[in-house]
């Protein structure tokens, strides 16, 4: 009966995303012309059915290579070109990186090690997976990242809660860790270009608008400080104010998690080398702009005879070439582990791609289309000068308001879904202001991973929703703390740092 609810449901949203693609079609209620009227009759469409998940959001990401070519807004070969936008492949790339880490049980070892490092105190265990969720989740999948670390923290809450001597709140323990869980996932993934959907797609966006491409390292000089910033509030609050456990360090939780890491045994070869391809990888992102002026600055000419040379240097490293590179690298590099895994030649097998979230990358696709049909079509100007007309000449109240409203929007709605969105409206408005388009669009992407108080606001804050040691109440008076603290860090960073950083795109 419930699957046949659920079924009904979905029935009745697409067909109401049919109804109002056909109202706004037919009566073309802004006046527009003809084709900026099928341009927002799609939009209004997919944008329903991504909010209502009437479909699934990578088969809404289909509809413009459809009903783009059908209706002649543009021909296949042009909608086709955003699907295969060089920032798909950059996440594509990360996707791969993340795989290598979780095959090989490289996130578990590190997870456990800081855990181990950290101490066995509620506190400290709860640092613990504080700093091993958002590190790893500056690198990996939220989502990822978030299922990863629900296991191991649920086998501590249960140790904990088996041997504690009646001191301290075990409940308040069990909260805390899971909150730390979805929170620090979703504040870690902020720090870094692929550490979160969001953020690709808006770099994406602006790429394709502006033709620049925002460097990995100039995202973490503004992003991994708010990141930094909000792991450490984010123990604060909930150890120290909200829920303090006062649970004293214990030897039996100390005990499981020093077995937990002898299980895994010694660091193995493949570990190894997923671990140097990873960090050849971000070094590279970091230190890609030192790499290309060294390059450009010293280029070396080999002879091989009369009428053929080579010359070495003057090339330039880009995020994606650098992703690609180590994701091929992982095809390449032998795991080393063949005797123990003999299916198992090299790091990654093409098999092991199965996994991969390939809607994710349809989704930026379809979103980079649509976004690109609505700017040709004059709608996103459009917009962008209507609510500049009621905007002030006070740019850090436009930043505050655009970060209160995407934190809160994304609240019952999917950040990715919100980025992909808002990145063209915050755009026009941008254009229409006069200001650089980074000032309010960072600060809108990042406001969308940011959700903390509604289970379904991120992936992440679900996933731990589920595990019965939250009430909703809790979340919600957690996450209003958090979004509050998220909304001053976010709307300071970007007024005060960004415009000093980047340069203005006009």
């Amino acid at each position: 009966m419930k699957q046949l609810s659920a079924t009904a449901k979905e029935l009745l949203l697409f067909f109401i995303g049919i109804f109002l693609f056909v109202l706004f079609l037919t009566l073309n209620p802004l006046g527009v012309d003809e084709k900026a009227a099928k341009v927002l009759a799609v939009a209004v469409l997919m944008i329903f059915w991504w909010v209502s998940e009437a479909l699934p959001m990578p088969a809404v990401a289909l509809v413009p290579l459809v009903l783009f070519p059908l209706m002649k807004i543009a021909p296949i070969k042009e909608v086709a070109v955003g699907y295969g936008d060089s920032i798909i492949f950059l996440f594509m790339g990360g996707f791969m990186l993340g795989l290598a880490i979780e095959k090989w049980n490289l996130h578990k070892r590190i997870a456990l090690t800081i855990v181990n490092i950290t101490g066995t105190s509620g506190d400290r265990i709860v640092l613990g997976f504080i700093l091993a969720t958002g590190f790893l989740s500056m690198w990996l999948s939220n989502t990822a990242v978030t299922m990863m670390m629900f296991p191991i923290a649920a086998s501590v809450i249960k140790v904990v809660g088996e041997n504690h001597k009646g001191e301290g709140n075990i409940k308040n323990f069990a909260l805390t860790i899971m909150l730390a869980i979805a929170y620090a996932s979703n504040f870690g993934g902020i720090a870094t270009i692929i550490g979160t959907p969001p953020n690709v797609a808006f770099v994406s966006f602006i790429q394709e608008k502006y033709k620049y491409a925002i460097s990995f390292f100039d995202w973490m000089l503004i992003c991994l400080p708010i990141a930094v910033l909000l792991l450490v509030t984010l123990y604060w609050v909930s150890t120290k104010w909200l829920y303090p456990n006062k649970l004293k360090s214990d030897e039996a939780t100390r005990i499981h998690i020093k077995h937990e890491l002898q299980q895994l045994g010694p660091i193995n070869t493949a570990e190894k080398r997923v671990m140097i391809i990873f960090c050849s990888t971000a070094f590279l992102w970091i230190f890609k702009d030192l790499l290309n002026y060294l390059l450009a600055e010293n280029m070396v000419k080999l002879s091989f005879g009369v009428g053929r040379s080579i010359t070495l240097g003057g090339f330039k490293l880009d995020d994606t070439i650098i992703a690609l590179l180590g994701a091929l690298a992982l095809f390449v590099v032998p795991s080393g582990e063949e005797v123990h895994q003999p299916a198992t030649r090299k790091i990654l097998d093409w098999s092991d791609t199965s996994k991969m979230a390939w809607g994710i990358l349809l989704l930026f696709g379809g979103g980079i289309a649509l976004a690109s049909a609505l700017e040709k079509a004059g709608l996103i100007q459009m917009l962008g000068k209507w609510v500049a007309g009621f905007a002030g000449t006070d740019h850090f109240v436009l930043v505050l308001i655009v970060s209160f409203v995407s934190l809160f929007v994304s609240e019952v709605m999917s950040n990715i879904a919100q980025v992909i969105v808002f990145s063209p409206v915050i755009a026009g408005i941008a254009d229409a202001l006069g200001i650089n388009p980074l000032l309010i669009g960072i600060p809108m992407t990042l406001g969308a991973s940011c959700a903390s108080m509604m289970p379904m606001g991120t992936p992440p804050n679900a996933i731990v929703f589920a595990s019965g040691h939250i009430k909703l109440n809790q979340m919600v008076k957690t996450g209003f703390v958090m979004n509050m603290i998220s909304l001053i860090l976010i709307t300071l960073f970007s007024y005060f740092i960004i415009p000093y950083l980047i340069p203005s795109l006009k």
